[in-house]
């Protein structure tokens, strides 16, 4: 394993300084904010700003590489990051903060494909598993680690601003200096609803209400922790604890998973995530602990839903498609990643802190519900008919480059050589 890894060390530090910065960017915003007095609706926006510019990042950025390369599109992504965490502290306004917040979601979306592609090209197929679980802890310890150095310190001075901008400077020197080769054109994957809808309409809804329904927790965590008077350092485990147990529940998640129907398991995990949306509206706990235990149960069943969804979505794909469809689901997830903290905001300024867990709980029956309605109109996939159950970090880091990454040893050549070369309507990609 010792020499699997060493040759990736250059680009796995490349992202533990990416993802330390983007743990440090994201809360310190919302923290600060609420601070300086911003409303839940414009602290909101700021998730809406990133969803925004991390969609168009997938999209967009896979043209950018095919015209400069790799290297250089990875170098001026990374100082773009930089340069908006620092102009957050100039300008402590959320009307620059919103756009600036979307510049960072376009960068932070266009490094992590291009890390991705590097690692995914540099694999083996039969070791793709273990390195992209490996890939997983040091995302997710990366920026837990972030969200966790604003303990060291208040957030009313310049101090983690600056720090964020050092890391992100730093994510770009080992790939600026690293002898791995250039890896193949980024995958480039096209948002087609219809294709999407007939392959699995649930898939459709419920990948949309999950991106509703994280979203805006991901963002309005720190805001809520504020407003019902958590310490600085609950506050940030309160954001960051319920990202470790989604990624931990993903273990017995996808077991369970492969044996039943996927469909059963992901209203199974609405319903928990119910339970602790109405444990939080109706007891609306002032205790840090209670908050931190009810935080890792929502966590725990919020995070585990996509890969889930993606399973499922995937069992009913036509062989050869996994990745044009896991793709589309995450630009369906992006949109509703857009929409969720834009109400969720708007139903705190209005209703309080637990406007978040309304939006949430709403999000989470319409899952339910639509899903039992599924179940009766189709006929559940067999076992052996099932697509292997991936497990995908619960961060907002995931890009169509980790459907690549995920494919297993059987699908990896056919998938690659397809995403590699053709959009999914069958145009060539990444065409000069």
């Amino acid at each position: 394993m010792i020499r699997q890894i060493w040759p990736l060390s250059a680009l796995l530090l490349g992202t533990a300084f990416l993802l330390f910065a983007g743990g440090i960017n994201g809360l310190i915003l919302p923290v600060r904010g609420t601070a300086e007095g911003f409303s839940a609706l414009s602290l909101g926006l700021l998730g809406t700003g990133w969803a925004v510019g991390y969609v168009s990042g997938c999209v967009i950025t896979p043209r950018t590489v095919g015209r400069v390369g790799h290297i250089r599109t990875f170098a001026a992504l990374c100082a773009f990051a930089s340069v908006t965490i620092l102009a957050s502290l100039i300008f402590i306004t959320p009307w620059a903060w919103i756009p600036l917040r979307a510049i960072c979601g376009f960068c932070f979306a266009g490094a992590a494909m291009i890390v991705e592609s590097w690692l995914s090209e540099r694999v083996e197929p039969e070791s793709r598993g273990r390195i992209f679980g490996i890939y997983t802890m040091i995302n997710l310890g990366a920026s837990t680690a972030g969200q966790l150095t604003l303990i060291a310190g208040g957030t009313e001075g310049f101090l983690f601003f600056v720090v964020g901008a050092i890391f992100y400077s730093l994510a770009m020197v080992p790939t600026a200096i690293s002898s791995t080769s250039t890896p193949r054109p980024l995958v480039q994957v096209n948002l087609n609803i219809r294709a999407l809808w007939l392959n699995s309409p649930l898939a459709v809804v419920a990948v949309f209400l999950v991106g509703i329904s994280n979203s805006a927790f991901g963002t309005l965590a720190a805001v809520y922790g504020s407003e019902v008077g958590l310490t600085l350092t609950a506050i940030a485990l309160f954001s960051s604890i319920p990202v470790m147990a989604g990624a931990i529940a993903q273990i017995p998640v996808g077991q369970l998973s492969d044996r039943m129907d996927r469909r059963k398991v992901l209203l199974g995990i609405a319903f928990i995530g119910i339970c602790a949306d109405l444990a939080f509206i109706v007891v609306h706990p002032e205790s840090q602990l209670v908050n931190l235990v009810l935080a890792s149960i929502f966590g725990a069943a919020i995070f585990s839903m996509y890969p889930v969804i993606v399973a499922h979505a995937n069992d009913h794909a036509e062989p050869g498609t996994y990745i044009q469809v896991s793709g589309g689901l995450l630009l369906v997830l992006g949109i509703g990643s857009i929409v969720g903290p834009l109400i969720a905001g708007a139903l705190m300024s209005a209703a309080g802190s637990s406007g978040l867990f309304y939006t949430t709980i709403v999000a989470h029956v319409l899952i339910i519900a639509y899903g039992i309605w599924r179940i009766r109109r189709r006929s559940a996939v067999r076992g052996r008919d099932k697509t292997e159950f991936v497990s995908i970090s619960p961060t907002r880091t995931s890009t169509p480059e980790t459907g690549v990454f995920t494919t297993t040893p059987d699908e990896y050549s056919e998938e690659t050589t397809l995403s590699a070369t053709d959009a999914p309507d069958g145009t060539p990609a990444n065409k000069p």
